[in-house]
């Protein structure tokens, strides 16, 4: 769908006239760009001069004032209402706090003198619908600073492209001075929050340590992560905090963006061991990495070490850490402070039991021991911010969003970054990190959804989280990792094996909505969202239940309103031609990667978005044969659900115990050339066995194929000697091809190879082969008519036991000329 069609669809009604009117824009530019009455074809464009583009550029700024005035006034107007909202929820909860006590008196004796009404149910729901149109709001105006944003993307694209001039520079100053894409509605979010939680508990949010449960038993733990679309960030933690409030480990503290951020230094030697370790999950695999909270100028540093563990040892992949102050650490990691030094004070305060500490030392010495014999250095830093939602002690349902995920190299290969120190210091916290040079950076164009459930065995883990990951807002990605993304991409000529979600990083995962859910006005009873956009198919069915608020279509300058749904980028000849013209050098990606392009509409308009009344010849062989196109991939989609086909498996190292969305795993890549793709593949002791006993089913045939061949050759005739030649070489051939395909499986196995394990053809060429010699032995059969002949021996007899020449003599046989009569027999 081009982009005017999806901003006219995709438009809040209560906004319409604050949009940018990406139409009008365009209009401006053609009628600049070609003289009156002639046809929007490039040979008739005019050559751009400075009052046109003077004109062009007043008329984009007048836009971005209306944009940039409308969306402080709607943040303003959510603020206002934030604060209301806080003011209700207190004022309810302190009624509920004062009748708790007057309770309480009453229950010891005290005369009731008061005549407050206690809150009830009513006001609750009064309260959590207020509560859900101020998320609406949030949410639709994230929306439409997405919307607009993206429209002033593309008409600068197009612009640049059609006139020549270069005017994304100048635009970005102007931009930046008024910058609405720009806030950030994390503040909002946790605010939101913490009053929405108040609501629904009725006055009685969940308290405890957010670290408790983790100890439990005769839990499943489950963990799961999926990639989620900038488009549908604020959407997805909207949704997540009606059911689980934003975990802040410091109430009492007004948010701060830095209060998110994370980072962390993964380290490695220069094999990359680690790293092959962890992406072929060998057993024992460790990741070790410092962590900080914060700024750089967190004194706390987190030691950590992860140990992957398979299924098969009856163990889990655990995680363990300890604490070290800043200074410390370079000290540590070299060996030149022992861990005696490092426990000391804590053995003074006497906070931890001695247990505890020496399970603390035991996992430092392991951990320096390593970074010393491994020749561990710092590689790789991720930097993100985490939104984590989690009921106060309860572990049984943990969800983090991880956005703004960034990979930053920190080695010193080529040049000095890190230098002696454990962590590069020219860098902070200050995303996009515009500083680093692009061989220097990743930056992750999704965010990183991790589930995580700790449910009993056999239970099904709640509804709405069964929503979320089966909707259209997330991706499944089975086993991503940071360290090995971040490993991956920043070392290109040395990691020769990649992890099998790379291949994919270029696929659109934005999908269309696939049922009812969204963000819901309780006194209105709708839906909006990003469920608001119908899907980009024209096959709608009639009877099925809407999921959206359908979205009015704005008329466009000719009076044309209703325009049809268009079926995808795919289908659009001028999409096609002008994305595959773009370069990546847009300044708004550049700059602000959080925000991606819905797909470029650039370059000259297809005659689809003009109403022309009449057409040439040539436009008419044109649309006929897109029209045919159109059928015939429709003919395809439709043959391709009347062809059985075989059911898909689950992906490769997967663990997903609850519902993954449909279509996950299923497409192909193909590696870059001179690397390798690695697909995680559980291999477990039974794998091992079960080739075995396979080698031993091939033994047993080949046995029952050379005792018919002995048969054959030690009691009959002459001519079924060939036939018994025949049954042998098939059973040395058996043998042989059993012997080399359990070495073959064994060292696949071993080392981990997502291959084809079945044998498509040894069974069939052997059978085949079988049949050959079955045959060949019935038509040797066939051609001696059923007689034994019996040859004659050498002149004078062979000699008896007893001296006496033997006399050789013809026997009959029986019917099968195998077994009956003894062929030989003694004449004295």
């Amino acid at each position: 769908m081009k982009f005017g069609q999806h901003l006219r669809t995709g438009l809040i009604k209560e906004y319409n006239d604050y949009y940018i009117d990406y139409d009008g824009l365009k209009a401006e530019l053609k009628q600049r760009l070609y003289p009156a009455n002639s046809r929007y074809k490039a040979p008739n464009a005019k050559e751009w001069t400075e009052d046109d583009e003077g004109g062009f550029v007043a008329a984009l700024e007048a836009e971005l004032d209306k944009v940039y005035t409308f969306q402080k006034v709607k943040a303003g107007e959510i603020v206002r209402r934030i604060k209301g909202a806080e003011q209700e929820v207190e004022a309810v909860i302190k009624l509920l706090e004062r009748n708790t006590r007057r309770r309480a008196s009453v229950a010891a004796g005290v005369p009731d003198t008061e005549t407050e009404s206690e809150p009830n149910d009513e006001e609750f729901e009064m309260l959590e619908a207020d509560l859900s149109d101020v998320i609406s709001d949030v949410h639709d105006l994230a929306k439409y600073v997405q919307l607009n944003y993206t429209g002033f993307q593309k008409i600068v694209k197009k612009h640049d492209k059609q006139t020549g001039w270069i005017l994304r520079p100048v635009f970005a100053a102007r931009l930046n001075a008024k910058p609405f894409f720009k806030d950030n509605y994390d503040a909002f979010i946790v605010n939101l929050s913490r009053l929405y939680d108040l609501v629904r508990t009725r006055g009685n949010p969940a308290k405890g340590d957010s670290a408790a449960g983790g100890s439990q038993q005769n839990f499943v733990r489950q963990t799961t992560k999926y990639w989620v679309h900038p488009d549908n960030i604020t959407e997805l933690k909207l949704i997540i905090l009606k059911h689980l409030p934003v975990l802040v480990f410091n109430p009492n503290k007004e948010f701060a963006p830095e209060d998110s951020a994370i980072s962390s230094i993964y380290y490695d030697n220069d094999d990359f061991d680690l790293y092959l370790g962890r992406l072929e999950k060998s057993e024992g695999a460790e990741a070790h990495r410092l962590r900080w909270y914060g700024g750089m100028d967190t004194q706390t540093i987190f030691v950590e070490r992860k140990t992957h563990r398979e299924d098969w040892t009856g163990e889990k992949s655990v995680k363990a850490r300890f604490a070290l102050k800043e200074k410390n650490v370079n000290d540590f990691l070299a060996g030149r402070m022992s861990v005696d030094q490092v426990f000391e004070k804590m053995r003074k305060e006497g906070k931890k039991s001695v247990k505890e500490i020496e399970d603390l030392e035991a996992l430092a010495r392991e951990t320096q021991y390593t970074m010393i014999a491994k020749r561990l250095h710092p590689l790789v830093r991720s930097f993100y911010h985490r939104t984590a939602f989690q009921l106060p002690g309860d572990a049984r349902v943990r969800i983090s969003l991880d956005t703004e995920l960034t990979l930053i190299r920190e080695d010193n290969h080529g040049r000095n970054r890190a230098g002696d120190n454990w962590r590069r210091m020219d860098i902070g916290i200050d995303w996009p990190f515009k500083n680093l040079p692009p061989e220097d950076i990743e930056r992750f164009p999704y965010a990183v959804l991790e589930v995580k459930l700790q449910t009993q065995a056999g239970q099904e883990p709640p509804q709405w989280i069964r929503d979320v990951i089966a909707s259209h807002l997330v991706e499944a990605v089975p086993k991503f990792s940071k360290f090995l993304h971040g490993t991956a991409t920043l070392f290109p000529k040395d990691i020769k094996i990649l992890p099998f979600w790379l291949p994919q990083m270029d696929v659109d995962i934005r999908k269309p909505v696939t049922h009812r859910f969204g963000i819901k006005r309780l006194h209105q009873g709708s839906t909006t969202g990003t469920s608001e956009d119908d899907s980009d198919t024209d096959i709608t069915s009639p009877s099925s239940p809407t999921s959206l608020r359908r979205r009015e279509p704005i008329p466009e300058p000719n009076g044309r309103s209703g325009v049809p749904r268009a079926p995808g980028n795919s289908q659009d000849e001028e999409e096609r031609a002008g994305e595959a013209l773009e370069e990546e050098d847009d300044f708004f990606a550049e700059d602000y990667p959080l925000y991606d392009s819905e797909g470029e509409d650039s370059g000259l308009e297809s005659d689809d978005d003009e109403p022309y009344h009449w057409y040439s010849l040539h436009d008419n062989h044109r649309v006929l044969k897109r029209k045919v196109r159109n059928v015939g991939k429709k003919l395809v989609i439709i043959g391709r659900y009347l062809v059985p086909k075989p059911i898909p498996s689950v992906e490769p190292g997967s663990n997903v115990g609850f519902n993954t969305p449909a279509g996950a795993g299923r497409k192909r890549f193909i590696a870059p050339h001179g690397k390798r793709i690695f697909v995680p593949v559980r291999i477990e002791p039974k794998v091992y066995f079960a080739n075995e006993r396979t080698f031993l089913s091939w033994l047993e045939y080949s046995i029952y194929i050379s005792t018919i061949a002995a048969t054959l050759l030690n009691f009959g005739d002459y001519r079924t000697r060939y036939a018994s030649l025949g049954f042998m070489a098939l059973a040395i051939l058996t043998l042989l091809y059993s012997m080399a395909m359990f070495v073959w499986r064994h060292q696949k196995i071993r080392r981990r190879r997502a291959v084809r394990y079945h044998d498509a053809w040894g069974p069939t060429v052997l059978c085949v082969l079988m049949l050959i010699c079955v045959a060949v032995n019935f038509g040797i059969k066939s051609v001696s008519g059923g007689k034994g002949v019996i040859p004659l021996p050498p002149k004078g007899g062979a000699p008896s036991p007893t001296g006496t020449p033997i006399q050789q003599v013809v026997m009959p046989t029986s019917k099968n000329g195998i077994n009956g009569y003894s062929r030989w027999g003694g004449i004295n």
